[in-house]
């Protein structure tokens, strides 16, 4: 009889200690399901937004990622900047015209070389199964052949709405690669210095003009075209607004700018970075007897702007954030 009993309470302390162990394992597991969905959700920044559909402009075809890229090649410099500034690795560029500030990308033994800006290497670039593509307007004629590639996203600045479709291409850039903290970060930094410039061209009654210089030939823009931001985001008062708006300005005589007699004359130097050996002579052809009669001249506001940044990489994290140092710096 008391066997009996002793077997009795072996068996019931076995009952309970299974069961304790019992709940102890769910417990464990639970907790190893909750901690990869948390992992999933926001360590790797990226596995929640996938797929990720990203529409395009009129004649480019909508583009849908299935999960983060891995293999990326970028034709668009100003993307680059973004990509470079967020730490995204990408596997090729165009080592073409490689700004400066962006030269390690000019290593071929660490990046392959995607061709030149308006040819494409399509050969090389199918040769690495790439993932995505990302261009801009310069390879427009080679979407086509592209696309037939990998997904082809086109991140153009839009220069009708500058800043926000700068924006949007930085937010993507954040989304797509898990990086929209700091994205985010970087575009609200700017927008403080942009207020910050707004703050003195509000007060300013002196009117601008922007012209790019190419081999002694110059042309014009004005709001609303290529280099307008120093009119519709800075703030600067044009000294023409019957511009015509273009990709590639309105072609102008150096009498022109003496007849507008700008009061703060802004100068993209497109020689410096396309030129071989980065020659330029458009500082004499500029400073000329005619152009010398401005107000621009003759107060000393003659600003050129980094062609860089200005011409090859605007609308990156990097090169907006240089353009408005820049000018503010000018202005002092």
């Amino acid at each position: 009889m008391k066997n009996w009993k002793l077997l009795s309470v072996i068996f019931a302390l076995l009952v309970l200690l299974l069961a304790a162990c019992g709940t102890e394992d769910e417990a464990t597991e639970k907790a190893s399901t909750d901690e990869k969905a948390t992992e999933e959700t926001s360590g790797a920044g990226d596995s929640s937004v996938y797929p990720l559909t990203i529409p395009q402009p009129e004649g480019y075809a909508e583009v849908t990622l299935e999960e983060k890229p891995e293999t990326v090649v970028v034709f668009d410099y100003g993307f680059l900047d973004t990509l470079d500034y967020l730490g995204v690795d990408v596997a090729a560029v165009s080592q073409a015209n490689v700004p400066s500030y962006l030269e390690k990308y000019e290593d071929e033994a660490a990046y392959k070389n995607a061709g030149a800006l308006k040819e494409p290497d399509f050969e090389a670039i199918a040769a690495m199964n790439p993932d995505v593509i990302f261009i801009s307007g310069r390879q427009a004629d080679a979407y086509e052949e592209l696309s037939k590639i990998a997904k082809t996203v086109y991140v153009g600045v839009d220069t009708m709405d500058y800043m926000n479709s700068f924006k949007a291409n930085t937010e993507l850039a954040g989304k797509i690669f898990g990086e929209e903290e700091k994205a985010t970060a970087a575009l609200e930094e700017l927008d403080a210095k942009i207020e910050e410039m707004k703050e003195v061209t509000n007060g300013m009654d002196e009117k601008a003009l922007v012209v790019l210089a190419s081999e002694g030939e110059l042309s014009a823009y004005g709001a609303g075209s290529r280099f307008g931001i120093i009119h519709d985001v800075y703030g600067f008062k044009q000294t023409d607004e019957n511009l015509e708006v273009s990709t590639h300005g309105q072609s102008v005589a150096y009498e022109y700018v003496l007849e507008k007699n700008p009061d703060i004359l802004f100068v993209v130097d497109r020689d410096a970075v396309v030129a071989a050996g980065g020659e330029s002579g458009t500082k004499a052809a500029i400073e000329n007897d005619i152009v010398n009669k401005t107000n621009a001249a003759q107060n000393d506001n003659i600003i050129y702007l980094d062609p860089e940044v200005w011409y090859l990489a605007g609308g990156g994290i990097e090169s907006e954030n240089a353009k408005v140092d820049a000018v503010l710096e000018a202005l002092k």
